[in-house]
């Protein structure tokens, strides 16, 4: 793959590469309906693969949060097209990485010498290179270590580029405005967290020592001695990414374990810790040798306030949908409904909720829950992109849901992918 020698840093020159794309964008769109004067039954796919591909390939080079935010909506299948999900799930290890140049001038900056005078062996290419940094395989005293370095300027244009990513969001994906400022300041705070290092090494060294009891999850240790602000050094897990070890076709014994160790994972994250690695896509999971789950990347951890998690998750309990259940008070708690709600109002959304936790909420009511079931992502994706053509929540002006559990529902949510993606059936011990 093609290196990049530099990156935009400067307000200016990521705003023209925003407005070169948007117009690249406009353009496709003006062809699309040209052809569709012509022909009446042409479907938006070809626009789609275009936009893509024009999208992709400058958030790509503008690297940062403006790609990270093409990340995670890669991973919310009801909101993209096809088209979108498999270019943007590029972004989880395989953006252009960044020249050898400007990762000695990173080292020089934060830890004072060259990488090859640091470490007995440090490769020139990364090996995975993702929206925030790229990581680099180095030896040191016989020991393997993986070395995460961040792109040089992400940091510093978190906020502006999120001003300039608004828009786009906003047309694109149907998102209201309420709900879009709602979520693109939570985004923005955990972004700025993701591009401190120093805090992820804290975080790592915490969340896996007191994980570590775990079956079949397995953590690197961190090196807190060659690592800085803007550079992670940690040990290197040999193994296969998540999807790679799925494409070798294991037995589904192994799925099974490999579930239930990740669901184990997430459950005692969320139930004990009260805080979660909240960035669950296949690319930040190695399957080891020994079919264990390695978990390589802490950068995205969400805290979950004590008084959010209480209300939270009695939405899973197995009589919220009891009658006798107040769940009225509880959806004006969590913020689905608002005082302000004409009746007409908050009885639509009151249906659409109910709909909705039933359907989400049936792993944490099944003793066992077979995650390999597609009739059931289907039901998911399908309530998806029917709530997403809702006029009245497109319309609303009110921010439904609660801004803590925009990470809550998106870990929830890529872990189940996750599950499918393995077949796994999964003991549900919570």
């Amino acid at each position: 793959m093609k290196e990049q020698i530099n990156i935009p840093t400067s307000k200016v020159q990521r705003a023209s590469k925003f407005i070169k794309t948007g117009a690249k964008v406009g353009g496709n769109y003006i062809k699309h309906y040209s052809k569709k004067l012509f022909d009446k039954d042409l479907n938006n796919d070809e626009l789609h693969l275009e936009n893509a591909t024009d999208i992709y390939e400058s958030l790509s080079e503008l690297k940062g949060s403006a790609l990270k935010v093409a990340q995670m909506l890669s991973m919310d299948k009801n909101m993209l097209p096809t088209a979108y999900q498999d270019k943007f799930s590029m972004s989880q290890y395989s953006a252009p990485p960044l020249s050898y140049p400007l990762v000695v001038k990173t080292f020089q900056q934060y830890l004072g010498d060259s990488p090859d005078k640091i470490f007995d062996s440090f490769t020139r290419s990364a090996v995975n290179a993702a929206s925030i940094g790229q990581v680099h395989r180095a030896t040191l005293k016989g020991k393997k270590l993986a070395v995460k370095v961040q792109y040089p300027g992400v940091a510093d244009s978190i906020s502006s580029d999120l001003k300039m990513v608004r828009p786009i969001a906003a047309r694109m994906f149907n998102l209201g405005r309420a709900e879009l400022e709602q979520y693109i300041e939570e985004v923005e705070s955990k972004l700025i967290e993701e591009t401190d290092y120093k805090l992820e090494l804290e975080r790592s060294q915490e969340i896996t020592k007191l994980s570590s009891h775990l079956d079949n999850v397995v953590f690197p240790n961190y090196y807190p001695e060659f690592s800085s602000a803007r550079i992670l050094v940690m040990d290197w897990l040999d193994g296969h990414h998540l999807k790679d070890w799925i494409s070798h076709k294991p037995s589904q014994e192994l799925r099974d374990k490999v579930g239930q160790a990740l669901w184990n994972f997430y459950d005692f994250q969320i139930h004990q810790l009260k805080q979660v690695h909240a960035d669950p896509h296949p690319g930040n999971f190695i399957i080891t040798t020994g079919n264990k789950v390695g978990i390589i990347d802490f950068g995205c951890v969400k805290v979950i306030p004590e008084d959010f998690y209480e209300k939270y998750f009695q939405l899973m309990r197995s009589d919220v949908l009891n009658g006798d259940f107040d769940l009225e008070k509880l959806f004006l708690d969590l913020g689905f409904l608002a005082k302000t709600d004409t009746p007409e109002e908050r009885s639509f959304f009151m249906k659409v909720f109910v709909e909705l936790i039933d359907l989400l909420g049936k792993p944490f009511r099944s003793k066992e829950f077979d995650f390999g079931d597609d009739e059931y992502f289907s039901q998911i994706f399908e309530l998806g992109d029917r709530m997403s053509r809702m006029k009245e929540i497109r319309h609303s002006k009110t921010a439904r849901g609660n801004k803590h559990g925009l990470y809550i529902n998106r870990t929830y949510f890529g872990l189940y992918n996750l599950l499918n993606m393995l077949r796994s059936k999964v003991v549900i011990s919570s």
